[in-house]
């Protein structure tokens, strides 16, 4: 890997890296993006290369225990960082594949494999991504977990913030219930700060606790007329929509927000109108258990406007309209969101500021807005500027607030001993989770604000293994490298021309109640997308002592990544300098005239595996058999120091 930057003299130094294993951690962009480190490319390449559905599950599920709700609903992080779409085009479509792998590949039901023995008790307060990622992982380890959940059912805003035609219920439930197989006790409709408190969690024999709430209370607005009937908090409105409450909505909705959950609310509004056999009552919510409760906003107050404006058309309005302080272009929400909503009738009003709520006889009316200049100032502060005499009023029965989440503290006591920040989160160690109060760890949304939904699980396996070093002593990794030679290294042909394949969704007019909207890839289209992938795992390794430095590598490459440079030009860490010392007797660096005259006698071959579409060519041309195409492998080896 080689970087160019400016030398004293103005010439261009290339800084380069040894390939050790760091740098192989760091070189597959989709797996070290991944909060939970998930081996996006191996799953990718069992679908493409092998057909394995089965392997492709395993590979996706064995860092997550989530990973069926992830493939519908997570923000996909790794996708921004696919050197595919860095290099060449656009990004691998992984979380779509991650669905095929789940929809094909996964045993049916999951195996369990219960931990013999108990070790202490854990308590985790909260069921959401964070609370069941620490359930998951602290009960594999053998320690005796309960969850207390405040609402009906596990899953947190899993089940009562991301509609079903987003997250089927079915699998939010197979996912819970594998989790609570291992042996994990589960108590519902318990609050903290109300049924019990954190003291009482102590008393009853628990040795550490994980705090892992979430943030469900809705953040308001301090504009006039807030206080009209028929103005409603979107976190309130998707709780109560997917609690199996009927809300009237009225014909005309005004969502205020810019995010995926505003947007799910009004299109599922406008799906409640066309449905049949809304519950009205706790009796019918009783029936239907589980398959009535909806999830998480993936990315917190990032989707909360997508989600509401979708969620309004399915509680039966007739017009939903959107307002939000961002330009279409600069909208927080994903593309795909703001473009499905658009085609199921939802009408966007960008760069508009709410001003006031107008009403008649205590009820409101409609909403008055202003045009928005910019959203962001010069130092890149959220300062929105509203412009005066810009003023316009939308009619509205129901104006509905998607404008973030906010987290409740009010359960603290001072005997808790756990300290806040500024931010209204949970003061933690980031490394650990670790709050000021001994013994008490913290995670997810209460410790860093709404986040992506991946982040909560990672959050839970990050505490986990704190609560273990906790109770049971430091961990000590060793990881290893082991490089793996392919000896007729081929990519799929014109792999490099193939365009990514669209997901499958529903038509606009099929579209109703909990159908959901992606259909997922067939067969055919996840082979072809998957044989897109670049294979990031694979490196060109080059043996020193073979080459003859012909520069035939360097005329073949497609992708203009090899080069052939003086040594002179070289420049890097201790551990390239260190190489060059010994192997060549050579100091990086040193500017005497002897040094310099024996770097100048030297050349190098200089790669940017940034560029690299591991096509191969450069292997295959080298007439010394110098170069071979190699699969890196990073294994690890766990020890436990005794707790103190």
């Amino acid at each position: 890997m080689k970087t160019e930057t400016a030398g004293p003299s103005g010439s261009l130094h290339l800084k380069v890296k040894l390939l050790d294993v760091d740098w192989f951690e760091r070189n597959v962009p989709c797996r070290a993006r991944c909060p939970v480190h998930t081996n996006a490319q191996g799953y990718v390449c069992a679908i493409g290369d092998q057909r394995d559905y089965a392997q492709a599950y395993n590979i996706a599920r064995a860092p997550n225990p989530l990973v069926t709700v992830c493939s519908r609903v997570c923000g996909h992080p790794c996708e921004y960082e696919c050197r595919r779409g860095k290099a060449v085009d656009e990004p691998i479509s992984i979380r779509a594949l991650k669905r095929f792998a789940c929809d094909r590949g996964a045993p049916s039901p999951p195996p369990i494999a219960a931990p013999t023995g108990k070790l202490e008790k854990v308590a985790i307060v909260g069921s959401g991504p964070a609370g069941l990622g620490a359930a998951h992982d602290l009960a594999l380890r053998g320690y005796q977990v309960t969850i207390f959940e405040s609402r009906p059912v596990a899953g947190g805003m899993l089940y009562l913030g991301i509609p079903e035609y987003r997250l089927p219920r079915e699998i939010i439930r197979q996912q819970v219930d594998a989790i609570l197989n291992l042996g994990v006790a589960l108590k519902t409709e318990v609050t903290l700060g109300k049924d019990f408190t954190i003291s009482d969690l102590k008393a009853q024999g628990f040795q550490a606790i994980f705090i892992a709430i979430g943030a469900h209370k809705g953040r308001g607005l301090r504009i006039p007329g807030v206080e009209l009937d028929g103005v409603l908090n979107g976190i309130e409105f998707l709780l109560n929509v997917h609690l199996g409450y009927r809300v009237e909505l009225g014909e005309r909705v005004v969502v205020v927000g810019g995010g995926n959950v505003a947007i799910d609310v009004a299109r599922t509004a406008i799906r409640q109108s066309r449905e049949s056999g809304v519950p009205e009552s706790e009796s019918h919510l009783t029936e239907l258990g589980f398959r009535k409760m909806d999830g998480i906003a993936v990315d917190g107050a990032m989707h909360e406007a997508i989600d509401v404006a979708r969620l309004a058309f399915r509680a039966g309005a007739k017009e939903v309209h959107m307002v939000c302080l961002e330009a279409r272009h600069e909208m927080p929400a994903h593309e795909y969101e703001v473009e499905e909503a658009e085609e199921e009738g939802i009408q966007l009003h960008c760069s508009r500021g709410p001003h006031r709520i107008v009403g008649r006889d205590g009820k409101a009316s409609g909403l008055e807005t202003l045009y928005c200049s910019r959203v962001f100032d010069e130092q890149g502060k959220f300062n929105p500027a509203l412009e005066e005499g810009s003023e316009s009023t939308l009619p509205a029965d129901t104006v509905i607030l998607a404008i973030g989440q906010a987290i409740d503290l009010l359960w603290i006591r001072s005997e808790d001993g756990i300290d806040t920040t500024p931010r209204g989160t949970i003061a933690i160690d980031p490394q650990t989770l670790a709050t000021t109060a001994p013994g008490v760890f913290a995670g997810g949304d209460v410790a860093f604000g709404p986040r992506l939904l991946i982040d909560g699980v990672a959050d839970g396996q990050k505490a986990a293994r704190a609560i273990d070093e906790y109770l049971r002593g430091k961990r000590k990794i060793r990881k290893r490298l082991r490089m793996k030679v392919l000896k007729d290294h081929h990519m799929h042909v014109n792999y490099e021309a193939a365009s990514r394949q669209s997901v499958p969704v529903l038509p606009v007019d099929r579209r109703i109640g909990v159908a959901e909207v992606e259909t997922g890839y067939t067969e055919e289209q996840a082979t072809a997308e998957a044989r897109r992938c670049l294979h990031c795992n694979i490196e060109t390794i080059f043996d020193g002592s073979k080459c003859i430095l012909c520069g035939g590598c360097v005329d073949v490459c497609p992708a203009f990544c090899l080069k052939m440079v003086s040594v002179k030009r070289i420049t890097g860490d201790e551990k390239v300098g260190r190489l060059f010392e010994s192997r060549y007797g050579l100091h990086l660096g040193r500017d005497n005239p002897e040094n310099i005259a024996l770097l100048s006698q030297k050349s190098a071959i200089v790669k940017d595996s940034d560029y690299c579409i591991r096509c191969g060519l450069c292997a295959r041309r080298c007439p010394t058999g110098a170069i071979t195409m190699e699969s890196a492998l990073i294994e690890e080896e766990i020890e436990y120091e005794p707790a103190c």
